[in-house]
This record gives structure tokens, sequence and C-alpha cells, in this order.
């Protein structure tokens, strides 16, 4: 169908400046006064998108021509999106032990088992298209506290014109993870930092802020990045599609509150999502907000479910500029699962259907058991099942006494070539050394 309204145009989360394009506010990252890009409108979704079935790719070429309409061609986009979103993305049935009606959608069947395939494969396609006719070269600079950076690792690898620097908290992410992080890749250089990951995040914004860093033409590609946040939107399109739903609940596991703001803007567009559940861990300024306590975000603690380990997650500012506090706190619902409690949904949801989860999804998992039980409400109920059961072997071996099976793709990892460059938490150490390599 083609778009009767020209593509939205991207403001700044604090104010200040034009409205850009979605190529700049993709090959900038951040707007120049340190805000985020959000849109100046949502376009309406059609009912037709989660109505009729199709492939993925194509439900995310009916939704993102809406959105790029007259910045991408139509068959370029194709092209993009037949290539990046080239997996499976089952949406599975819980069945048995009082589960009946809540699902689990797999977002792990992409190159690095991790539902940031998505937003990082489409966002690199998409900046290497831009830069076809320029005689530059981006630098991605991207702080991951696990999943993030493997994905961009991975979907940028080898685009000629695009350069990807990594941070990630040395000691903070599960083996498999960091063993992701490290292979060697073209056009990859991957920094061990000896903080936390709000240490590495507070490090990439100061380097978009600083002058310096200006000759590297700077991008990010984490979910700063408002080009990670389409794609992610994709996703639940397809869910309430694969479901037949009419209206459904879906819980999102939190860190960064990226994956949840794709969400929100699907259902500001029109998405038949009766309410979100936030999925949070230990680390639950989030959920303190949603409960209605003063805003009270503090650095991260450590804990098995390593992904959502961000104490001030950025994507708070953009939510905050979609949604009113009433509205947000109508929209979402937060809860948090400590470790014990992750552990035990784990086992719980095993010894139940047989289904072996994640630590991720097992925290969203347990705020849908509990959700229920205060409730009574018998769904239907999806969660974002984040991260491949794979990536955490001693955690699941902990929780289930089984190793989860692990697919060939990373089997292969312990048969590269592996770096990373080790580095001090801050900004004049990753100066040094970066500008040292150009």
């Amino acid at each position: 169908m083609a778009s009767t309204q020209p593509a939205p145009r991207y403001v700044s989360t604090r104010g200040t400046g034009e409205a850009v394009s979605f190529q700049q506010a993709l090959m900038t990252g951040l707007a120049p006064d340190g805000g985020l890009y959000i849109p100046d409108r949502i376009p309406a979704l059609d009912p037709a998108d989660w109505q009729e079935p199709e492939r993925f790719a194509n439900l995310a070429r009916r939704v993102l021509a809406r959105w790029l309409e007259g910045e991408v061609p139509r068959e370029a986009l194709a092209a993009i999106l037949d290539d990046a979103l080239s997996f499976p993305v089952p949406l599975v049935p819980l069945e048995g032990g009082g589960w009946d009606g809540v699902f689990v959608l797999e977002l792990f069947h992409g190159p690095t088992l991790s539902f940031k395939d998505f937003g990082a494969r489409t966002m690199a396609r998409l900046m290497q298209h831009f830069l076809e006719d320029r005689a530059e070269t981006l630098t991605i600079l991207v702080a991951t506290s696990g999943d993030t950076g493997s994905a961009v690792a991975d979907g940028f690898a080898g685009q000629e014109q695009i350069r990807v620097v990594l941070l990630y908290p040395k000691g903070q992410v599960s083996p498999v993870q960091e063993r992701q992080l490290i292979a060697v890749r073209p056009g990859v250089h991957t920094y061990a930092v000896a903080g936390t990951f709000d240490d590495c995040q507070r490090m990439v914004k100061a380097a978009f802020a600083d002058e310096d860093f200006a000759t590297l033409k700077l991008s990010s590609a984490n979910s700063i990045n408002v080009g990670r946040l389409l794609p992610q939107m994709l996703y639940y399109i397809w869910a309430v599609e694969q479901g037949g739903f009419d209206e459904v609940t879906i819980c999102v596991p939190c860190g960064n509150l990226g994956n949840l703001t794709g969400g929100v803007i699907a259902a500001l567009g029109g998405l038949p999502v009766r309410q979100f559940l936030a999925a949070n861990n230990a680390n639950d300024g989030f959920a303190r907000y949603l409960r209605g306590e003063a805003v009270d975000f503090v650095d991260s603690v450590r804990t098995i479910s390593n992904a959502m380990d961000v104490g001030v997650p950025s994507n708070f500012e953009r939510l905050t500029a979609l949604l009113d506090d009433e509205t947000m706190r109508r929209m979402i619902i937060g809860d948090r699962v400590d470790d014990a409690g992750t552990l035990a949904s784990m086992r719980r949801i095993y010894e139940a259907t047989g289904y072996v989860a994640d630590p991720h999804t097992a925290v969203g998992l347990e705020v849908v058991r509990r959700h229920r039980a205060a409730t009574g409400d018998d769904g239907p109920f999806i969660v974002l099942s984040t991260a491949h059961p794979a990536k955490f072997p001693e955690t699941v071996t902990q929780a289930l006494g089984i190793e989860p099976v692990r697919p060939e793709r990373l089997a292969a990892l312990w048969h590269k070539d592996t770096h990373a460059t080790p580095l001090a938490a801050n900004l004049d150490a990753l100066k040094a050394d970066l500008f040292s390599d150009v």
C-alpha cells in the first residue's frame, strides 16, 4: 500500500534544534543538544499489517515503508530487510502447569542468538545504504551490557565504510557473551573496560559531546539510536499477527528500555496492546518509578540476567518524551525479580512445561506469573525471549541441572581468533588509545 503521508521527522527529547530526517538521526545517533531523537509523529498501522500472514521480512517492508517514505527507495528497502531479517521469529505457546494462555516470542534465532540482531543488522545495512554515495567512513561507538555488542559486531562487520568500536565491562558478561564480543571481525575494535556498563555508557555519551571525537564521524548502534527502535517494534506486530490476538499483554525484560520503547511506539501506532509488563532484575529504578516513587536511578549491580544490568537507562528520557507520567503508569506495570527468583522461575517453567528459558526470559515469565496470580487475568500474554539459553550455560546448569544445547554457530566461536584491548573506565583512556590507532 502506498503511503499517503511523508515520513516522520525526528526531534530531540530536550526540545531544541530543528527536526531532522531519519537519515540524519540514524547517522548521528544523538541530537546536538545531547537528547535522543524521537519521531515528530507516529504513522498509524494498517490492521492488515498484523492480520495477513506473511514472511517477517514482508511485514517489515510494509510497516517501515511508512517510516522511510522518500528516504529509502522501496526496492532498496526490500533488499535491506530481506538480507537483515532472514531468520525465523517463532511464537511458542506454553502448555500445562497453569501456563496456558502464555506465549514466548523467541527473538534469539539470528546470527548472535539475541533480539538485538534485529536492530543491529537492519541499522548496518541502512547506514551502508546512506554511505554509498559518500567518500567517508563512519565510526560506530557502542557500550554493551552483553548482547548489543556482539550483535553490532556481527551485523556491521565487513561493511566497507563503517568502523565499530565496542566497550564492554570486563568480568560482567557471561563467558559465551565475552567470546562473542572478542571474536576478531573485520572493522571491529573491542575494549574490555575496568568498570560497569554504566561506566561504558557514560564514556560513549561523553565521547559524543567531546569536540575531539568529531573527526571520527561518530554514530551509535545501541538503543540510544532511533534506528534500533524501528526494527525492534516490528516483532511486536508480528507476534500479534501470529497469535491472532484481538488484544494482548506483553511482558518485556528491561535494561536500557530500548526494547520496551519499540513496543510503546508500536502501541502508539495502533497495535492492540492491553498493557505492557516491564520486568526488571535487581536494577529496578524503572519499576520503582512506575509504582509512583521519585525517579531514583543509581549505578547498576551485577545479576545473573546481566544484559539487564543497567542502572541509568538511556531510553527513560525517550519514554518520558513520548508519554506523560500518568499515561506511562497506566500503560506499563513494573516488577522486580532478584537472582533467587530468577533461578526459581527457570526451574518452575522447565518442570511445568519442559521449556528452557534463559535468565532474562525467566525474569519476564516470573513477572507474568505474579501478575496473573494477583489479577486473575488468564491472558493472552506474550513474553519476549531475548536471548538463547545456550549463551548462559552456567546459569542454566545451576537452575536445571542440565546444559542447554549449544547451536553450532556458538560452538564455532571457540575456534576463532580473539582480541580485546584492556581499558580504564574514563574518556581520556579511550581517547588516547583510539586516536593512536587512527
